[in-house]
């Protein structure tokens, strides 16, 4: 038996207070018993969490059969960065943000490095600029000029929505898996505490038999 003495209370005349080992035991045991349980649980969620994200990430890339160039076009354009993904099928996150950053690099390209959101000035000015030369009565030579501008304009900013909206998504896919990725880590994590707690309570357990098999 554990006896635990508040020294203010023998001084005053109070009762001491005791805690007996096997009542403590049972406590730590408990609690013990309720930490491994949860951290399994957590494991188990965090594992179905990462097996989601990969499937996901899998099925969504797969699905839109994006493709890297032959390594010869690839270094043919500089990114020898990207030549040990050449001729293979995105689905997975970092070929996702590989292939993200293959279109923006024709992105930058595009309309020196403008994008979809700083074409729209000049895109409606250009509309403008072709309505108010035909209401005006400008020549045909001038209107087609203008109408040319505005096409090319237009053309680039269609690209670039293009452009962009695929990256996003890739780069989204990437994002899912990389939280995927984390989520295995902590599953990892949370099985391994929880294994360790779960030898704690069966050594508490031995204890506290032992315990009361000697009271």
């Amino acid at each position: 038996m554990t006896t635990i003495t508040r020294p203010e209370a023998t001084r005053a005349g109070e009762p001491v207070v005791a805690l007996k080992r096997r009542t403590l035991d049972s406590i730590l045991i408990g609690v013990g018993a309720v930490l491994t349980a949860a951290l399994l649980v957590a494991g188990a969620l965090l594992t179905w969490g990462a097996t989601f994200a990969a499937d996901y990430v899998d099925d969504e890339l797969s699905s839109q059969n994006v493709i890297f160039p032959p390594a010869a076009d690839l270094k043919e354009e500089g990114r020898n960065d990207l030549v040990k993904w050449a001729d293979e099928a995105v689905n997975t996150g970092p070929e996702a943000e590989a292939y993200a950053s293959f279109i923006n690099g024709h992105l930058q390209g595009i309309a020196d490095g403008k994008t979809y959101a700083d074409l729209g000035g000049p895109e409606f000015a250009a509309r403008d600029a072709v309505t108010a030369a035909k209401e005006s009565g400008a020549s045909e030579a001038d209107i087609a000029k203008l109408q040319a501008d505005y096409d090319k304009i237009s053309g680039q900013r269609n690209t670039l929505f293009k452009g962009e909206t695929l990256r996003g998504l890739l780069l989204t896919a990437f994002a899912w898996a990389t939280v995927g990725k984390i989520a295995g880590y902590a599953a990892i994590g949370a099985f391994l505490c929880g294994a360790l707690m779960l030898v704690l309570v069966l050594l508490g357990m031995r204890h506290h038999h032992k315990v009361v098999q000697q009271s």
